[in-house]
This record gives C-alpha cells, structure tokens and sequence, in this order.
C-alpha cells in the first residue's frame, strides 16, 4: 500500500486498510492525526488540532523526546503534511470536527479512538491484512482492537453528511490513547463534551459475529493503571549482600501480595500484574525494579478502595526491604450506563438495514473503554449516551496478533450511527 496515497480516494475498505497498514501507538498518532485533520477540512468542517482538541496536562505517561522524534520522522516519511505535523508533534494528537446541519436540532457527538497497539502483527497467509497487503508498516504495532476500522467509520460519516442535510449539529471525536486510558478525559479538558446533547461511543467486534449490532453496553469494568518504581542499593551479591537493598525483592515481593488482594462481594474484581523489570547482572543486589499492574472493579468505587489497598501493598513491600517506593497512576476508566433512549435510537436505525440480522438491546462489555468518562460527562450535563457495538466476526480475540474484522461490519457501523443522526 502507497504511504502517500489520497485519503479523498478511498471507499470505506480503503480507509480501513489505509489506517490499519499506518498504525501509530498512544500519543504518537501523528500521520494518523493529521490525515484524518486534512479530510476533515477537505469536507468541510470546522476542525480542531493540537492544544484546542487536548490538555495534555491531563494525560500521564507521555511519549518521551525521542520516541516522538522517531513518530515525527515516520509520519513524514509517509508523507505527513509539514504545517500540520508541527501541530501534533509534541502529542497532541486528538481531532475535534463540527458540522451545523441545515435544520434545528441536538448536538449528536460520535466517539472513535485512533490508537493502535505495541503488537507485532501476523504474517500467517491466513491473515487478511499480511495476504492482501496492508499489514502495518509499523514493527511491533498493529491495529488489534478494531481502531482502523473506527476511525474508517468516522470519515466516513463526515463525508455522508458534509450535505449538512441532518438536523441540529454534529461533533467527531477521534481520541488518542485509548489504550491504556489517558485520552478521554485529556480531551473533556479540552471540551470535548460541553454542548453535547447525545453521545454515540462505537466499537467493533467484542465477540458478536457480522450482522449483530448491541445499541448499548453493561459490565463495564473501572479501571487503575499503576507504575511503581523500586528503588534500593547496589552491592556485590556475595562479597557483600548485607550492605545492598534489594528492589527485586520488594518489587517480587508486592506481585504477589497484590495477586492475594481480597475479592469484593459488592464487585467483580481483577487484579494483574503485567509488567516487572529489575536488577542488571546475576551477582549485583538489584538497586532498581519497576512493576505496572492494573486493577479493575465492575464499581469506581470498589475500583477506588482496591487501588488503596495495592498502594499500602506496595509501600509495604518497600519498608520490609528498606527501598524507596514511588508509584504513579498512568491510566484509568470508569464505569458507565447507558441510556435508553439513545439505546433506542441506536435500535431503531439499526432494525431499518436489511443488512443487521439481530438486534441486542444491550452487550456484557466485560472490559474498560475510558469512553466512559465521556459518557459519563454528557451525562451529568443532562444529555444521553450509548456504547454500541457492531458485530465484527473476528477470527482471532482482540488485542492478539491475528486479530481482524470482517470489513462488512463497516458499512453496518456507518449506516446505523448515520441514520441514527438523521
């Protein structure tokens, strides 16, 4: 697939393929930003980049220096346009577009997250995107969760109603950093959701086969991303173990004090610990160890009171090895309803295309999506919101190398969310 090629161009396959052969991680979306920015204002709408689309004083865990000089180099390479990758470069990676329709009605705001993951990609001839040639480009990133085909959908429905002939307004959001919870509420500092009368949150597969469609979602998990960083002293590990302090140790030692965590009665929880680094060679005393966990709860506030736990777990695991323990929050989620009459809403277009085979009212998520603190937001604001899903027949679980959609789903995504505006 050309780098270069015109997005103005492509159908809705097209774009899939295009955005899934181009896939960018969290806050290094940059050629993914700017390209969806130009054919947005190709179209015509108004469009918000850089500091106006998102805070980034809200969002932990930022790429460093380098890591977005080499998301600058490659975002040029494939052929990002200069004046607006100057915008993004630095992270600012979300895109805001508005349309006024030509008649009186609400403010519709339509979610899609742009983010891809650190995956390496199948190359197995079974796997569509490495057989017919649009695999990612990108070493170990990939788009395993269905994000090409979101933000696929959301240009799509730009150009549908470029016409303007819908009623009240329409607003895109095409979120970074998904993944990982960081770009929801960066982009509510920003505004994403002042005004917003009803919100459209999409996604495809999820266990549902082509042809299914769920109008709104339950079982929501809250969710907490942790880091914590041990930090101890070195020493020989048998001329002199006494006079080290040990963070491998600690940090061992908190893994499993964080896996024996009590279960609720109040919620469902999960506890993982994903991610442990120490030590340098076999005969030093660790000085450095750093874990990343992640706590969920079907309740924020159970999600609340684990994570308190997993603190004192953690500093406790510090004090009885005598390290330093510094632990940051880089992610979260939170749970959300959704509302039935935007649920009917979803239900009623989606009944009226002969394509959609079923209709569910509503789906077990089973997951996190900080699109919940959007939902939530339009909420409290006294607007409505839904989480829909379309179902996508994946060959293979999200977030796993082979993962894929069946791109029929694309169109259903489309022509629902569509008539559900109009």
């Amino acid at each position: 697939m050309d780098s270069r090629v015109s997005i103005a161009e492509l159908d809705l396959v097209g774009l899939r393929r295009c955005f899934h052969a181009h896939a960018e991680t969290a806050f290094t979306e940059l050629w993914t930003s700017v390209t969806i920015a130009a054919e947005l204002r190709r179209l015509g709408w108004r469009v918000l980049t850089g500091a106006e689309a998102i805070d980034l004083s809200r969002a932990p865990r930022l790429p460093g220096p380098d890591e977005l000089s080499r998301a600058a180099e490659r975002a040029r390479a494939w052929g990002a346009d200069a004046d607006g990758l100057r915008v993004v470069r630095d992270g600012h990676t979300a895109v805001i577009a508005e349309l006024d329709g030509g008649a009186p009605g609400p403010s519709t705001a339509v979610r899609v997250d742009i983010d891809a993951l650190p995956l390496d990609e199948s190359q197995d001839a079974s796997h569509a995107p490495a057989r017919d040639g649009f695999a990612s480009r990108s070493p170990e990133v990939m788009h395993a969760c269905g994000h090409d085909g979101h933000v696929a959908v959301g240009l799509e429905l730009a150009r549908r109603l470029a016409g303007r002939d819908f009623p009240g307004r329409v607003r895109l959001l095409f979120q970074p950093a998904e993944e990982g919870g960081r770009g929801a509420r960066a982009m509510l500092a920003a505004g994403a959701a002042e005004g917003v009368d009803r919100l459209y949150a999409l996604h495809f597969g999820l266990g549902l086969p082509v042809g299914e469609v769920a109008a709104g979602t339950s079982g929501f998990f809250a969710n907490s991303k942790l880091l914590a960083a041990f930090t101890g002293r070195p020493s020989h590990a048998a001329h002199a173990p006494e006079e080290g302090r040990n963070a491998l140790l600690a940090a061992a030692q908190a893994a499993l004090g964080l896996h024996a965590l009590p279960r609720f009665g109040a919620a469902d929880t999960r506890v993982n610990v994903g991610v442990l680094r120490a030590g340098t060679a076999p005969n030093i005393v660790a000085a450095d160890a750093e874990l990343r966990l992640e706590l969920r709860a079907t309740s924020g506030e159970v999600c609340d009171e684990l994570e308190r736990r997993a603190r004192a777990v953690l500093n406790a695991a510090g004090a009885a090895h005598e390290v330093g323990v510094r632990i940051e929050r880089i992610g979260a989620a939170t749970t959300a309803d959704c509302d039935p009459a935007a649920v009917r809403a979803i239900a009623a277009a989606a009944r009226s295309l002969p394509a959609v085979t079923r209709v569910l009212d509503d789906h077990r998520f089973g997951a996190s999506d900080d699109a919940t603190f959007l939902m939530r937001a339009v909420q409290e604001r006294g607007g409505e919101a839904t989480y829909l899903v379309v179902g996508a027949s994946s060959p293979a679980p999200h977030h796993s190398p082979g993962f894929d959609i069946d791109e029929a789903c694309l169109a259903i995504a489309a022509d629902v969310v569509e008539r559900a505006i109009r």
